[in-house]
């Protein structure tokens, strides 16, 4: 973090400081974009398109983070995340503004069950995240004591949920356990990889939370939640994928990035940060040092923390106390002829953590995207993915990479009955992959921003604060850029100088 580092100042363009963007019209200033996430790409994709000279910093080999193009036995196949929520607009806009609008994809098939209790059930419909709206639906998942607790729950005094609450706890006092067990908890792992009783309701189900803090029954609640939707007209597609993968998106993004102007670097990790008189230092391990008018930090939470710990030590304090959870992929490609008959209809499945199978959930990709299904077929193979780890029980994800096939392969017969072997298999780690968000983290996020904004210049963004999702993620990037865009920098005033 020594602003006083003796390697070079990078400045690709060779003019004096003071002479820059003094033109009318001229860039309006110079940013550097730590992290090649999703998160630091739009927010990237978004300066350059304002015209800002930008220069990005991942440290990894390529950009993306846990979008991940790659390919199993020839058939391209997503490594990473594999769709987008449809219902919030930033991921859709981002992927239209990058030329993938018409790769755009609903999945073939959006049926999903739930392993639980021995046998595989249907997901049931008209929930959020899990929280239903009623009983009717669950016959069949919940026992017989569980469907008339739900039924129960408007007899129940109302409930202060304070500032923040836990999603499981809160469920659990409300309609039992059972409907956290077999259904909240399995799809809030699928999103945080976390524990639901830990889980913050006021960041990971938001409007569910405001609602449930003016309506006495949580029921009710889940309906005006629904009703919301419907008043909304959203009733298209819950979810979308990308032909060839999600992670071409970020591909795609980092192209335009470079065809506005900008520069990516991979492999270039930033090491320090230090605020000058009239901008910010960034030093990396190229021994380096880039000036720039501003800085978006776009990193994991611990990368952050240690970079804001000389500049802004409360921050980074309350930054550094963010927890991760981390988790594997197992993507196996099949014969073809082995699985048919055999794998159960639908997408996939979920495993709730009180049910035995290490497992935590499987996607049949060849049968939920149809661009999956095309290039697997002509080679006459099918391909799924398994997922493992959660928050607090993340042993597993340090198995060999053959351990973790087998294990898949053990549940995946107890669950479907399937007992063929794979003809090639991959395993993709995300080793501090999810942050998570326990009770209070909203509040956090707040701290963290309020002491950010002492700094002008410098923004943060990322999964690590309002939100995991891809849409999250490029919302809160597009936000860091247009806070930038809207500071005044030495280029604007001089331009604005120069044409009066």
């Amino acid at each position: 973090m020594d602003s006083a580092h003796s390697g070079a100042v990078a400045d690709p363009d060779p003019r004096p400081t003071a002479d820059r963007g003094t033109a009318p019209g001229g860039p309006p200033g110079r940013a550097v974009v730590v992290g090649g996430g999703i998160s630091g790409l739009a927010a990237a994709h978004r300066l350059t398109a304002e015209g800002w000279r930008v220069t990005l910093l991942e440290a990894a080999a390529r950009v993306g983070g846990k979008l991940h193009a790659g390919e199993l036995a020839g058939v391209p196949v997503d490594l990473g995340a594999e769709s987008v929520l449809a219902r919030r607009p930033e991921a859709v806009e981002l992927a239209r503004a990058v030329g993938l609008g018409d790769r755009l994809q609903p999945p073939a098939t959006a049926t999903a069950a739930v392993w639980t209790a021995g046998a595989l059930r249907p997901m049931p419909k008209g929930h959020v995240m899990g929280v239903p709206a009623g009983s009717a639906s669950l016959a069949g998942l919940l026992s017989a004591e569980g469907l008339a607790r739900i039924d129960r729950e408007r007899e129940l005094p109302p409930a202060d949920l304070g500032e923040d609450v836990a999603v499981g706890r809160y469920v659990a006092d409300r309609l039992g356990p059972e409907v956290v067990d077999r259904l909240v908890e399995p799809l809030l792992g699928g999103v945080y990889a976390g524990d639901a009783y830990r889980i913050s309701m006021r960041a990971a189900v938001p409007r569910l939370f405001d609602f449930a803090r003016r309506t006495p029954s949580l029921l009710d609640a889940v309906r005006a939640v629904q009703d919301e939707a419907r008043d909304r007209r959203q009733d298209g597609p819950v979810f979308l994928g990308v032909d060839g993968g999600v992670g071409t998106l970020a591909t795609a993004v980092a192209d335009a990035v470079r065809a506005a102007g900008g520069e990516l670097r991979t492999g270039t990790r930033a090491l320090g940060l230090a605020r000058t008189a009239d901008g910010w230092r960034v030093r990396t391990d190229r021994d380096e040092t880039l000036t720039a008018d501003a800085v978006v930090l776009a990193t994991p939470a611990w990368s952050t923390a240690e970079l804001l710990a000389a500049e802004c030590p409360a921050a980074a304090a309350e930054i550094g106390r963010i927890e991760y959870a981390s988790m594997a992929l197992i993507t196996l490609a099949f014969r073809r002829a082995d699985v048919e008959g055999v794998l159960p209809g639908g997408s996939g499945f979920l495993v709730p953590s009180a049910d035995a199978p290490t497992i935590k959930a499987s996607t049949f990709s060849s049968r939920k995207w149809r661009w999956v299904d095309e290039a697997s077929a002509a080679d006459g193979l099918f391909l799924l993915r398994t997922s493992v780890g959660r928050y607090g029980d993340e042993d597993h994800i340090h198995r060999e990479d053959g351990e973790l096939v087998d294990v898949s392969l053990r549940d995946l017969g107890t669950v479907t009955g399937l007992a063929a072997r794979p003809v090639a298999s991959t395993v993709t780690r995300w080793i501090g992959g999810l942050p998570q968000y326990p009770v209070g983290h909203p509040a956090r996020t707040a701290r963290i921003r309020a002491e950010i904004a002492k700094l002008p210049g410098l923004e943060l963004c990322g999964a690590a604060y309002d939100g995991v999702g891809i849409p999250a993620c490029i919302a809160d990037g597009r936000r860091a850029a247009d806070a930038i865009t809207a500071m005044p920098t030495r280029a604007r005033a001089a331009g604005e100088d120069a044409g009066q």
